[in-house]
């Protein structure tokens, strides 16, 4: 029997089979060298390797959207590419503005307390956060390879008599013995913050993780420069849009309110009102001015500056309040648009149909319908339709009345709660219905529990770039 042949591929022929075995080495003869295209095929493997992880890394870190949860996958990925187990990042702005935040990896809120009880000098991130150019702590060394300013590596936390006694008491309670930390800077922003890794036996990187950690610290700070300045402006825009809200509102006898108000990234224009009348009336209002940003917020205080005016003058009858800040937004700023809702609660004891409860006429301009909550329904108060102001040349839509039962709640809310949901208007409305008709009987006497019930219901995780009002009455 002839043992059959390899096929030729390409018109070449095929490489002659290895023998089944092979003769040990002779002692004493060296083995020969690996040909130095294997090396080199090795080395670039390798290579390949370490910047698809890189790669892979990057992807996850730049899908956050908060500095807890970047610092969060931060410490994740440091972690795995040191081969540490826990770790911390302290965020911390050179610039003093903030925000400042510590975040744990595999250590409880305790622990980072009890860490942050050691002198910040007698730690490699704190001595980081001190000065980047000031060198390392006595009981730490630099990284192999790196400069002053570069990582900060402890392989051997009680091998060092120097060590800091409180910091020795730390490691030892806590069960390290050994950190690894870079710092978090950038040449724009300057110094970040740090991280650090900790070994649970004496450790450090190797020559390739450290390299390759440093490069992901360089992309991750770059990125946490980003969420910070996303962060501090839309600090900014809440605190600009607080501003021009209500700082409190207005006792009423016989009516109980609460507000919520929670601005997007980009600060919108949406906002509330509520304002005692002559007589004992009470004016109630809630808006939203197209775009985002200052001009928004400017052009959302100068509306409701006008509906304040004119309620005043006119709020009994609420279509005539509308029309007239068509017509001043028409005038004087005809290129942008609002949705508006005003209601006039009559005074109490004033006569009207029925006897019972206090009548509301309300009128809006392309604004969603309010919710009526009480312990025998939860409905939508049916409103005509109509188009948001500036949409026409002359605005008038009927008005409507109700009249709310004594114990039952009216939900005034802007569009962009029902948008924050991600889902269909028609959903999204039913999910609303939904979540004021589970709050419990303990909270529906409480119209600020009544509001929280039906924001954390609907909106879990607080996500999303649309601004949030809500205004809820309670008439008892």
């Amino acid at each position: 029997m002839t043992a059959p042949h390899l096929p030729k591929v390409a018109g070449i022929d095929p490489a002659v089979p290895a023998p089944a075995h092979t003769a040990a080495p002779l002692p004493g003869i060296p083995t020969p060298p690996a040909a130095p295209g294997a090396m080199i095929q090795d080395k670039l493997a390798g290579w390949v390797s370490d910047l698809t992880t890189l790669h892979e890394l990057t992807e996850r870190l730049t899908r956050t959207g908060t500095l807890d949860d970047a610092l969060q996958e931060l410490l994740r990925a440091g972690a795995a590419l040191v081969g540490a187990r826990r770790g911390m990042a302290v965020l911390e702005p050179a610039d003093g503005l903030g925000p400042t935040t510590t975040i744990g990896l595999g250590l409880a809120h305790a622990d980072l307390g009890t860490i942050e009880t050691v002198p910040r000098s007698a730690t490699s991130y704190g001595r980081i956060l001190e000065g980047l150019g000031e060198g390392p702590p006595p009981d730490a060394r630099p990284a192999q390879g790196a400069t002053a300013e570069g990582p900060v590596a402890v392989p051997d936390l009680f091998a060092d008599e120097a060590l800091d006694p409180r910091h020795r008491e730390v490691a030892a309670r806590l069960g390290y013995a050994a950190s690894y930390a870079v710092p978090l800077a950038t040449e724009s922003a300057g110094k970040l913050g740090a991280a650090v890794w900790l070994y649970d036996e004496p450790a450090e990187p190797a020559e390739g993780r450290r390299h390759l950690v440093g490069l992901y610290g360089q992309y991750a700070s770059q990125h946490l420069a980003r969420l910070l300045e996303l962060e501090r402006g839309r600090a900014r825009m809440a605190t600009i849009a607080e501003e021009l809200l209500p700082s409190r509102l207005p006792r009423v006898s016989g009516i109980q309110l609460a507000a919520r108000h929670r601005t997007g990234p980009k600060g919108g224009g949406d906002w509330y009102d509520a304002l005692p009348l002559p007589e004992g009336a009470l004016g109630m209002a809630v808006g939203s001015v197209s775009g985002a940003g200052a001009s928004a917020l400017a052009a959302m205080g100068r509306l409701r500056a006008s509906l304040r005016a004119y309620a005043v003058m006119e709020g009994e009858d609420p279509v005539a309040v509308l029309s007239d800040l068509e017509l001043l937004l028409r005038l004087t700023e005809p290129a942008r648009s609002a949705t508006a809702l005003f209601a006039y609660a009559e005074p109490a004891g004033a006569p009207h149909a029925g006897g019972q409860g206090r009548k509301v006429t309300l009128a809006g301009a392309g604004h969603t319908p309010p919710l009526i909550v009480g312990e025998r329904r939860t409905e939508y108060v049916e409103t005509s339709l109509s188009a948001p102001l500036g949409m026409l040349a002359c605005w008038e839509a009927p008005s409507v009345e109700i009249t709310p039962e004594p114990g039952e709640t009216v939900l005034l809310y802007t569009d962009g709660l029902l948008r924050r949901t991600g889902e269909s208007m028609d959903r999204a409305f039913a999910r609303l219905h939904a979540a004021a008709a589970t709050v419990p009987a303990a909270d529906r006497a409480d119209p600020g529990a009544i509001a929280d019930h039906v924001l954390r219901t609907l909106l879990p995780d607080d996500s999303g770039d649309e601004d949030v009002v809500m205004l809820a009455v309670r008439f008892e």
